[in-house]
């Protein structure tokens, strides 16, 4: 029975000399894959795909007068599509017209998009605020991607394809940790999903929300070792807090809402992996997509009334309380540094906690721990008791246990976590602070530490005048790169840190205003910065500034993701110190008493490269030029590097 469809035609060459006698070439008309080939005078259009395994005809070769398949050498008639001798396996074919020299291919108009699968995991991603998605599409997810696509035609979605996946996973864990909402890192099966594991990571143990969304092959060869083949469920048991693989018997909305509630509440990695034959399959006729409408809970614990109450007596016996805030405290740091205002106490931070307030403000006491400043160990040192918000104890930070310590964390897993303290609180941090507030009443009998706080800053600025005046033939000072930052950053802007030298020098120099401060804390990745600014920009777009910082070692992980802020016009400004080496790795060796071995690098000109790319790029080998490069550097409208050459040595 012939179609009732009507027959659409498409211009799949504009000039027919593009195709010459005796020759074959793959085109598209709508969504339908043509061979179009050209033989014995005349152009006809068959179906693309071999009817045997798949192969693309149009990538094949017309020999002896037949259209040889490029996968497995089958033959078909390069006009009718018909093999020789007689067999049943011929290939579709399709009207072809000549218009002023172009060829035409008739189609039947397609049918109305039936919803898929994927169609309603996409739209309830969305629906619970998942817009921003980084990843690479391939072969083993393009049904997923197929669906974001018209959510991101909706103007529901925004997808960046990245250089590689594993920039993806940190530019989702940047936009987890900036914002505390979940982002999605997206990938094929096999080794673009292995690529995304390191990313994961990142953002679980720095507690940030992150879905991962995967591509699989399809179910009836998994475990027989097929291309491509890893089972992911397994292998991000470790890593992924909620962990599944999509069936086509899955509640599809309610397993896509699961993932992403889990993610928000548990701030932590959730992982979908969606088997091929899946992807496209049609959603059931009751299947619709869900919403978070009563799905999720206001978080604002209040902590249980025999912490508060011990709390508050040690708080009113002190003299020379210590406010120590960590990254957990950021959502927080107003009703924080409003409660340190009450008592007059110091507030420092750690270095994840870095800008969480302003080292002018007469309370700042700057960063603790091994990236710190002096002036923030000397009050803790000073102090006689510690009010400890969000943060996680680590040995980078330094926090003393022989000082008695009120610690404070939503997550009761963290209190105690290494030691016992004197008052373990789980809490909201602003609900808790207010029960504090309303408790003290004015009953606090704390000292004002704001002289000593200007005191000990004018001491380390004298400190930090004396070591700017140290110069050398190598390269220019790390401390005079984050001086002049000091003078010209945008006070508002987000900035993303790497890890290595670079990172320590930022964290004892850079003085921050109000900007905020992602870094690789507790995995210490590196690699970090640009992809993270990549997230960073997503979440804030041009309503901020968004800066990177990072070694030479560090930027060479994803040099190529500079074609990304390209791309997709991201005004990042990334500034790189170039030393060609592994500067804090060779300071390892020497501190373990082993050789300084392997820690040199060749490096490009990062400027040249940058420019390369479409971007503006500077290099700086002088210090007097510095300055001025810097402002020319946060002077430009699009995305632009700055690569300063530095001297290993002065740090």
């Amino acid at each position: 029975m012939a179609s009732s469809k009507k027959t659409i035609w498409h211009k799949v060459l504009d000039n027919k000399k593009e195709l010459p006698e005796g020759r074959v070439k793959t085109v598209t008309a709508a969504h339908k894959g043509i061979c179009l080939t050209h033989f014995e005078g005349k152009f006809s259009a068959l179906d693309n795909r071999c009817p045997h395994q798949g192969g693309p005809l149009g990538e094949g070769s017309i020999e002896n007068g037949m259209l040889r398949c490029p996968w497995h050498g089958w033959d078909f008639h390069p006009c009718t599509g018909l093999p020789p001798g007689g067999y049943d396996d011929g290939i579709e074919t399709f009207e072809v017209k000549e218009e002023d020299d172009a060829i035409y291919v008739g189609v039947e108009e397609e049918d109305v998009h039936e919803t898929t699968v994927s169609d309603i995991m996409a739209e309830t991603m969305v629906n619970w605020g998942v817009t921003k998605v980084f990843g690479m599409v391939g072969h083993s997810n393009l049904g997923f991607a197929d669906a974001m696509k018209r959510q991101e035609e909706k103007g529901n979605l925004s997808f960046y394809g990245i250089r590689h996946e594993g920039a993806a996973a940190f530019a989702a864990s940047a936009y987890g940790k900036l914002t505390g909402k979940p982002a999605a890192c997206f990938s094929i099966a096999g080794p673009g999903a292995t690529n995304m594991y390191t990313g994961m990571w990142d953002a679980k143990v720095d507690r940030a929300p992150l879905l991962a969304l995967t591509g699989q092959v399809a179910t009836q060869v998994v475990g027989t070792g097929n291309f491509q083949e890893v089972d992911l469920v397994r292998g991000f048991s470790t890593v992924a807090e909620f962990n599944q693989r999509v069936q086509s018997d899955s509640k599809h909305a309610e397993l896509m809402s699961l993932a992403v509630k889990s993610a928000i509440l548990k701030r932590d990695v959730s992982h979908l992996t969606f088997p091929d034959e899946v992807q496209e399959r049609a959603a059931k006729p009751n299947e619709k997509a869900q919403t978070p409408d009563k799905r999720i809970t206001a978080m604002e614990i209040a902590p249980p009334i025999e912490a508060v109450n011990d709390a508050v007596e040690l708080i009113k016996k002190s003299k020379r309380p210590v406010i120590v805030m960590g990254h957990g405290a950021r959502a927080h740091k107003q009703a924080i540094v409003k409660f340190a205002e009450q008592l007059n106490a110091a507030v420092v931070t750690t270095f994840k906690g870095k800008g969480l307030i302003a080292d002018n403000h007469r309370l700042g006491g700057g960063v603790l721990g091994r990236s710190g400043t002096p002036i923030a160990s000397w009050f803790m040192n000073e102090s006689d008791l510690l009010l400890v918000f969000g943060a996680s104890f680590s040995n980078h930070t330094g926090i003393t246990p022989k000082k008695p310590i009120i610690q404070v964390d939503f997550d009761p897993m963290a209190l105690s976590k290494f030691h016992k303290v004197e008052v373990a609180v789980w809490g909201e941090i602003s609900r808790t602070l207010k029960i504090f507030e309303d408790q003290l009443s004015g009953q606090q009998n704390t000292i004002d530490q704001t002289p000593e706080i200007a005191e000990r800053w004018k001491i380390w600025k004298e400190e930090k005048a004396k070591r700017l005046l140290e110069t050398s033939d190598n390269g220019i000072s790390s401390i005079a790169v984050f001086e002049t930052m000091n003078k010209l950053t945008p006070e508002n802007a987000v900035m993303c840190v790497d890890v290595g030298n670079n990172a320590y020098s930022f964290g004892r120099y850079f003085e921050p205003t109000d900007q905020d401060f992602l870094m690789s804390g507790y995995l210490g990745s590196i690699g970090f910065a640009l992809p993270a600014a990549i997230g960073a920009w997503t979440a804030v777009g041009n309503s901020r500034p968004v800066v990177a910082v990072a070694g030479d070692g560090g930027l060479c992980q994803y040099l190529a993701e500079i074609t990304t802020l390209v791309k997709y016009d991201m005004p990042i400004k990334l500034i790189v110190l170039n030393n060609h080496e592994l500067g804090k790795i060779s300071k390892e060796q020497r501190a373990g008493e082993f050789d300084v071995w392997k820690t040199s690098l060749s490096n490009p000109n990062f400027a040249e490269f940058a420019q390369s790319c479409g971007a503006w790029g500077k290099r700086v080998e002088n210090q007097d030029d510095l300055e001025t490069a810097m402002e020319a550097l946060y002077s430009e409208k699009g995305p632009a590097v700055l690569e300063v050459l530095t001297d290993v040595n002065l740090i």
